[in-house]
Formats: C-alpha cells, structure tokens, sequence
C-alpha cells in the first residue's frame, strides 16, 4: 500500500523551540518525530511512502534515504520517495505535486506532523466496501466549535468543516485520508486547501466521500507545548515504538 506524508510546512507556532529542521523532523528521544509517523503506518501494510517536501526537504532524504533502512514489522524494506515543492501548495497542491508518484488506484495521505493511531487496513475496506471516492478519518472532541465538525450517516459524509456556534462535543477532521487516483486531475495546478477547497466542493457535487470516528491516540506537535507532550509520552511509553 501507498501514502503520501504531507512534510511541507513551515512550522512557524514550533520554531520558537525548534528552529533548525522542518517541524516533521523535530527530535523526540534522538529520532525525527515523523520516524514514528513511518513506523507507526509501516506497522499496517504501508511499505511505499512518498514525502511531499519543502522548507529543507533535503534534511528529510538525508535521514530517510530510499528507505531501504527502514523495514515493516514483517522485516519488508520501505520504499521511500520524494516530491518537492517549489513554493507553498497547500495540502491539496502538495497531494496533486506528489501525485506524480502514486502507481495504485487508491493510496493513504496523512500528516507528517501528527501522529494518529488507527487501523489503516479499516480505512482501505470501508473504501472498498462502500465504493468511496475517499474514505477520511475522525476523531471526538469535547468542543467542535474550536474547529470545523464534520458529520457521518452510515459511514457517508453529509457534512464537513461545518461551524459550530456553541461549544457542544462533536467529530473534527482527523487528517488521515485514502483517496482514489482519479481525484488527482480535479485538483487544480498551485496553492488548494484539500480542507478547505476540495473536499467541499466534492461534497456539493454528491461525490461517495465516507469514513469513522477512530478513538486512538492523537496528537499534533504544531506548537510547543505538544511537542513536549509527545517527548512525555514516549518516555513513560504511552506510545510504544
């Protein structure tokens, strides 16, 4: 199975304690935060990843190389490739960029910056079974007016990025997707929001776009505090390598 790691990102809320390397490779016990992304998707099937880079990307193929080092839990080597960006795509433009690179009919997207606990053999048979343009994962909060709540019937997205006035609990956006090929050539060339431009517009359009609510460990180490939470909870092995 395939996935692009969206790794382009400045990172500007971390660089007040992480200022010398993009934000996916802040250190956490001496390993780059997105070698626990890799380990964590590896452990699921995952054995050809595409990096969609930027800001000092070069820093992310030093250390990852071809991936060859790298290997699943079944002792396969990673496959690992690169996708530059020359200025700023957003996430859509840098799925479109990295896009060149995907060879299966569906492959998984996700955070190099978060790590999310999910069953991913789960999203690619919900995918299957329901015929879904893309499959998306959620999560609960206490309080969905901080984001945007997106709303499943059956495991069929009605609603997305929808805001919430009042504080009420709700599932947000979790930022792991497995999309089908074909939705590449509808994203448009330059800078495309996939939350906030394109997975509305395909929603309007009545497109098969489903998911679940995942109830796993999640974290986003976009600002500092999480970051040191993170460090925390490898050590006392809440998330176990």
């Amino acid at each position: 199975m395939q996935a692009i790691l969206l790794a382009g990102g400045l990172g500007t809320r971390l660089q007040s304690v992480v200022s010398d390397r993009p934000k996916p490779m802040a250190l956490i016990e001496d390993k780059p935060f997105m070698e626990y992304v890799v380990h964590e998707v590896s452990r699921h099937g995952i054995t050809d990843i595409i990096f969609a880079v930027g800001y000092k990307g070069s820093m992310v193929e030093d250390y990852f190389g071809d991936g060859s080092r790298f290997t699943t839990a079944e002792g396969q080597p990673l496959a690992i490739r690169y996708a530059y960006e020359e200025e700023l795509l957003g996430t859509a433009g840098a799925i479109k960029n990295a896009g060149k690179l995907v060879t299966e009919d569906a492959f998984f997207v996700l955070n190099a910056d978060t790590f999310y606990q999910i069953d991913y053999s789960r999203l690619a048979r919900m995918q299957e079974q329901q015929a879904l343009e893309m499959a998306l994962v959620l999560r609960e909060v206490p309080d969905v007016s901080r984001y945007g709540q997106a709303i499943l019937k059956d495991g069929i997205l009605k609603s997305f990025n929808e805001k919430a006035k009042e504080a009420r609990p709700g599932a947000i956006n979790g930022g792991v997707y497995r999309m089908r090929r074909e939705l590449l050539a509808e994203i448009p060339e330059g800078k495309v929001s996939l939350e906030n431009d394109m997975i509305p517009k395909w929603l309007s359009e009545g497109r098969r776009l489903g998911g679940f609510v995942n109830d796993g460990y999640f974290i986003d180490i976009g600002v500092p505090e999480d970051y040191f939470r993170f460090i925390e909870d490898v050590k006392r092995g809440i998330v176990i390598w």
